[in-house]
């Protein structure tokens, strides 16, 4: 077979050719660009590293922060519940006092109703005395024909009205 007895000849020169090509390729690539590639995957590797730190710390941070500001809203909070439970407390005390005042205008005024009241009752029943008193006497004139005292007569009807 021929293509035998060529590849002694030529089988050299493609190792040669192969050799200078692979090592062309190898220092090229394996020893120019490799460490090049190399050193940019460990700086984004080393800057990712670093921004994830860098979260970490933003986010504790964050949640110091929200700490704070819950304590302080609560405090506000209290604070808020305190006012108002004191307002509440003022406003039931004013109006306290307003109802106690008004109790004590509307005592004085029926107190004075009252007065007049009893003023008025007992110049109504002196009026009815007096007038039961006339109308006895005038009656005992008329049944009987004899005068009767009015001071008598005034007597038996206060006698009659307490009795």
């Amino acid at each position: 077979m021929p293509q035998i007895s060529q590849l002694a000849a030529t089988y050299a020169s493609q190792i040669f050719w192969m050799a200078v090509f692979f090592g062309f390729i190898f220092f090229v690539i394996g020893r120019g660009m490799v460490p090049k590639v190399m050193a940019n995957v460990e700086a984004r590797d080393k800057q990712i590293a670093d921004d994830l730190a860098a979260a970490e710390a933003a986010r504790k941070a964050a949640d110091e922060q929200e700490e704070a500001w819950r304590v302080q809203s609560n405090a506000q909070r209290a604070q808020a519940q305190a006012l108002i439970a004191k307002a509440k407390a003022d406003a039931a005390a004013a109006s306290e006092k307003t109802l106690a005042k008004a109790d004590a205008k509307i005592d004085e005024r029926l107190n004075e109703a009252s007065a007049r009241i009893a003023e008025a009752r007992n110049g109504a029943l002196k009026e009815i005395e007096a007038v039961a008193a006339e109308a006895a006497g005038d009656i005992v004139a008329r049944l009987t024909g004899a005068k009767v005292d009015a001071k008598a007569a005034s007597a038996a009807v206060k006698e009659a009205l307490n009795g």
